[in-house]
């Protein structure tokens, strides 16, 4: 299993948790520390068993008011990080 805690950036959540397949293909689980409770909640259960690529297909460049990101599109960010320790 590949584990990553990422500190992002401009959102209310501090701190991402990832954890993917050995490969870096498939998310195990996500968890957010802060932000908007319930919805991080609810985006961490609809993200786990599902392929990295396509979740990023999806959640990239999602913005949360007047922010040009949100904790959606630092997810993406983490996943990606994360998904290049497999090489």
């Amino acid at each position: 299993m590949i584990h990553l805690d990422y500190k992002p950036r401009g959102v209310c959540s501090r701190m991402i948790h990832v954890d993917l397949s050995d490969d870096g293909k498939t998310i195990e689980q996500v968890s957010f520390e802060g932000g908007c409770n319930g919805n991080l909640k609810a985006v961490s259960k609809l993200v786990a068993g599902q392929q990295v690529d396509h979740i990023v297909e999806i959640l990239a460049g999602n913005t949360c008011g007047p922010r040009q990101t949100s904790c959606a599109d630092q997810l993406i960010h983490a996943l990606t990080e994360a998904a290049s320790k497999a090489c």
